[in-house]
C-alpha cells in the first residue's frame, strides 16, 4: 500500500543488511532509529554468498598418487564444511548483537535470519514486503583506510526500487539533514517524499543547489516553500563548486547529520559513468545518506 499520492510506501518493513565488518553496529542503529521514527516493524538479514562457500575441488591428477589425491580431497571437503559452519555461526551471532540493539535500545519489533545467496538478489526478492533497506558503505571486504563504498551497496543502491539509507561507520541520531537540490524531477520527488514521510519531521532542513547563486534552478522556491508547508524549518542556499565537494564542506559547516540526495539512475549508459555524484558524495560524507528515486 501507497500514500494517497504514491510517493512513499506507509506499510511494509525496514530491512536491514548486515555483513561482519565495522559497520555491522552502525546499520543495526541506524535500522533500529529508522524504524522507530517510521512506526514499522524490522528485520536484520545476512546474506551468506554461495561464492564464500565450498569452492570447487582441484584437479589433481597427475600430481598424486591415487590414495594421495584421496586423503587430500576429504582434507578439503572438512576444510570447505568447516568455513561453512564458522560462517554461519559467525553471521548468527552478529544478528543476535544487532538485535540486541534494536530491541533493547530503539524498541522496535525485530525478526533476523540467516539466507544462503548473492546479496543483490537476497534483497530484490525480499524487496515487496520492504519500505527501507538499510546498508553499510563498505563491506566486510572493503579497505577502510581508502574510504571506497562496498561494492555491494553500488549494485543493491543500483539495483532496488525501495529507498536505501546508507550507514556511515559511526551513528548518533540525525538532528539537522540536508537535500541536495538540482531541479530535476528525480530531486523535486526527493522533496516530495522527504515531506510525505515521517523518517525526518521535525528536523531542521538544509536545502542544497550547486550552481550559479545568481541563477537558482527553477524549482528552488518551490522545493522551499513545499517544506516549509509540510512543517519543516528550511534554510535554502545556492552555491558553486563540486557537487561532492560543496556537499561535504556544507555537512560539515552546517552540523549535517543526514544527506538525501537522488539515487543512481537505471540507464544502462548512467551505470557506465565512474565517479558519478551519488558515489563521490558517499564517499565525501561522513555522515548517513538517504537515496531515493
Amino acid at each position: 500500500m501507497t500514500s494517497a499520492n504514491t510517493l512513499i510506501h506507509t506499510d511494509g518493513r525496514v530491512l536491514a543488511a548486515l555483513d561482519v565488518s565495522a559497520y555491522s553496529a552502525s546499520v543495526a542503529h541506524l535500522a533500529g532509529w529508522a524504524a522507530s521514527r517510521l512506526g514499522a516493524p524490522l528485520e536484520l538479514v545476512h546474506a551468506i554468498d554461495r561464492q564464500s562457500g565450498p569452492k570447487a575441488k582441484p584437479d589433481l591428477s597427475g600430481n598424486l598418487s591415487l590414495g594421495g589425491q584421496d586423503d587430500l580431497l576429504a582434507e578439503l571437503s572438512a576444510l570447505d564444511e568447516s568455513r561453512a559452519k564458522l560462517a554461519q555461526e559467525s553471521g548468527r551471532r552478529m544478528l543476535e548483537q544487532a538485535k540486541v540493539i534494536t530491541v533493547g535500545i530503539y524498541e522496535v519489533p525485530t525478526e533476523s535470519r540467516l539466507r544462503h545467496g548473492e546479496l543483490v538478489e537476497t534483497l530484490l526478492e525480499l524487496e515487496p514486503g520492504v519500505r527501507l533497506f538499510v546498508l553499510g558503505m563498505q563491506g566486510e571486504h572493503a579497505d577502510l583506510a581508502k574510504g571506497h563504498i562496498g561494492g555491494n551497496l553500488e549494485r543493491v543502491a543500483r539495483a532496488v526500487h525501495r529507498p536505501v539509507l546508507v550507514a556511515s561507520q559511526t551513528f548518533s541520531p540525525p538532528q539537522r539533514f540536508l537535500i541536495a537540490f538540482d531541479g530535476s524531477p528525480t530531486t523535486r520527488r526527493c522533496v516530495e517524499i522527504v515531506c510525505a514521510s515521517p523518517l525526518l519531521k521535525g528536523l531542521p532542513c538544509e536545502l542544497l543547489t550547486v550552481g550559479d547563486p545568481a541563477r537558482p534552478p527553477e524549482g528552488m522556491e518551490w522545493a522551499e516553500n513545499q517544506l516549509a508547508n509540510a512543517g519543516f524549518k528550511v534554510h535554502a542556499r545556492v552555491e558553486p563548486g563540486q557537487p561532492d565537494e560543496v556537499i561535504a564542506r556544507n555537512v560539515r559547516d552546517h552540523a549535517v547529520d543526514m544527506v538525501v540526495m537522488g539515487a543512481y539512475g537505471h540507464s544502462k549508459i548512467r551505470q557506465l559513468i565512474v565517479g558519478s555524484t551519488t558515489t563521490q558524495v558517499l564517499r565525501a560524507c561522513l555522515v548517513p545518506v538517504l537515496l531515493l528515486r
